[in-house]
């Protein structure tokens, strides 16, 4: 076994000059757009890198070590104190880890766990393969692997800031049928407070140990990461993107965040709110480039949207978009294999494009703000379907393919929004911005920021209905009159309803300091119907 290992007392040795490096001085007196964005920057880094190929009793592996070794060379470079151990026993990756979580815990520091080697997973928990793995069966698997709940459990333990948790262990058991492990690749699991937890492609699929000097997870990885100016979960959505196609969709990365802040690994010059003029420069120039390649047949197009926006104002719609466009080429890209009965996870679930002519919804619809009087009812059916839109009531109601808002009963229409992601998964967040106007005059402008934040059980008078609750905040600074908040909190079904299942909104305005609700109102469904 080769190990280089940072001696224990370094890792809890107090040190902030490999950090202070990538704190440039103007910094000092600049509070940025997130004080916590600057806090995590200050942070001691920590990482601890695991790489395994040479096993004794299952096949070896050709990109492990290259792999690792690169990750923790690209760490080190982007101020990352970093414990590199190649070809582990059970004993030294469990000393290991041990002795990682304890320095998280004494530092407060930000940490970052990689591990590429084979792995597996067993009654919905996964196993990561020390060198010296010996498994003739499934009883075997606890006492020869490591379990990842035990590094999650130390590093919930720890109790600092943030932690990233990298596993390009997706290969196929390797061990073989005999041992009855019943799923390929790795069970799903949803990311821990302040984590962002990344497989090298989708829970329950296989990824191939690759044949260059990487293998193409990491590859990917590798490049993304010293893009400055890139935060971290927009790091991973473009590793997503570059594997799903150069693998033609064989292999497509997952990831579960439940990150509060953004991080860097390599940070901006320096960290400020725009202003309002340059805000809006940055949002017409993304809405011009998302204008170009929304109606493209071509992937380039939206590839190179995405690429520039990951995180962008339109990115789900763009992602929507491409899926369809390379499904139209042949492309059948790798899913998370669904887990039902999963106790680790809400589950992933694509969003539902598929309206027909003659669905119908209907709500009850309740104004808060009228004490007392009966909620009035909504009744849409869809009467036409094109490419692009969702038509209600011969074009009452406008919706795209996605269920987001074209235009209102009230006859507001809206420039591309998004307001529904491309996947449900708790913890998922996306940001929107749109213009409102009505018969051709601009009365506003809308930017939400969304996140997936719960999966449970709510009834309404159609029934109880298992839902992915979404819930948003944000500002419609009006032509006329002051701007107002908005919060959104909506329940949906994907999968099952084609439409909200219930959804509350308020309007909320602060003049001279007095909040005042303006709007407030609940729909819930009353009954649907699918053709």
């Amino acid at each position: 076994m080769e190990t280089h290992r940072v001696p224990r007392r370094r890792f809890l040795k107090g040190s902030l000059a490999a950090a202070s490096l990538f704190l440039p001085s103007p910094w000092a007196g600049v509070w940025a757009q997130s004080e916590g964005a600057v806090k995590l920057l200050r942070a001691p880094k920590l990482a601890l890198v695991v790489g395994n190929a040479a096993y004794r009793s299952a096949p070896a592996l050709r990109n492990p070590g290259n792999d690792a070794r690169a990750l923790a060379q690209a760490l080190r470079e982007s101020g990352f104190e970093v414990t590199l151990v190649q070809d582990a026993t059970r004993g030294s990756m469990l000393e290991a880890i041990g002795a990682y979580t304890k320095a998280l815990a004494a530092r407060k520091g930000v940490g970052l766990f990689y591990f590429a080697g084979h792995g597996l997973q067993l009654r919905w928990s996964n196993y990561l393969l020390p060198v010296d793995a010996r498994v003739a069966g499934a009883a075997d698997v606890p006492a020869q692997c490591v379990d990842i709940a035990g590094l999650v459990g130390g590093v919930r333990g720890a109790a600092n800031p943030m932690n990233v948790i990298i596993l390009d262990a997706c290969r196929d058991n390797p061990f073989g049928a005999d041992i009855g492990v019943e799923q390929r690749g790795l069970s799903q699991m949803d990311a821990p407070t302040g984590t962002l937890l990344a497989y090298a492609t989708a829970p329950g699929n296989t990824a191939d140990d690759g044949t260059g000097a990487n293998g193409l997870y990491t590859e990917n990885l590798l490049r993304e990461m010293k893009v400055r100016d890139a935060k971290i979960e927009d790091v991973f959505k473009r590793v997503r993107l570059g594997v799903r196609r150069s693998s033609g969709g064989r292999q497509v990365p997952w990831e579960s965040t439940s990150l509060e802040e953004d991080f860097y690994f390599l940070p901006p010059e320096r960290l400020r709110k725009l202003s309002a003029e340059e805000e809006e420069r940055e949002f017409r120039e993304e809405l011009a480039v998302f204008e170009k390649a929304k109606e493209a047949k071509d992937p380039v197009p939206l590839e190179q949207y995405l690429r520039r926006y990951p995180s962008g104002r339109f990115a789900e719609l763009a992602q929507l978009r491409l899926d369809a466009v390379l499904a139209a080429q042949g492309e059948r890209p790798v899913e998370p294999v669904p887990a039902q009965g999963n106790p680790f996870t809400a589950g992933t679930v694509r969003t539902g494009s598929k309206a027909r002519v003659g669905d119908r919804l209907s709500y009850h619809v309740f104004d808060r703000l009228a004490w007392g009087s009966k909620p009035t009812r909504l009744d849409l059916v869809v009467t036409a379907v094109t490419d692009a839109h969702v038509i209600f009531n011969d074009g009452l109601v406008v919706r795209d393919r996605m269920g987001n808002q074209v235009r209102t009963k009230n006859g507001q229409e809206y420039t591309p929004r998004q307001d529904h992601p491309a996947e449900y998964a708790v913890g998922r967040k996306w940001t929107t911005r749109y213009d409102v106007s009505r018969q051709g005059r601009l009365l506003g402008s809308v930017s939400m920021d969304f996140r997936v934040a719960a999966r449970e059980t709510i009834t309404v008078p159609a029934g109880s209905f298992d839902c992915f609750r979404v819930e948003g905040h944000g500002i419609n600074r009006r032509r006329e009159g002051p701007p107002l908040d908005i919060y959104i909190t909506r329940w949906n079904a994907p999968g099952h309803v084609r439409g909200p299942v219930a959804i509350e909104e308020v309007r909320r305005a602060a003049p001279a300091g007095h909040v005042k609700d303006l709007f407030s109102e609940r729909m819930e469904l009353v009954s649907f119907e699918h053709h």
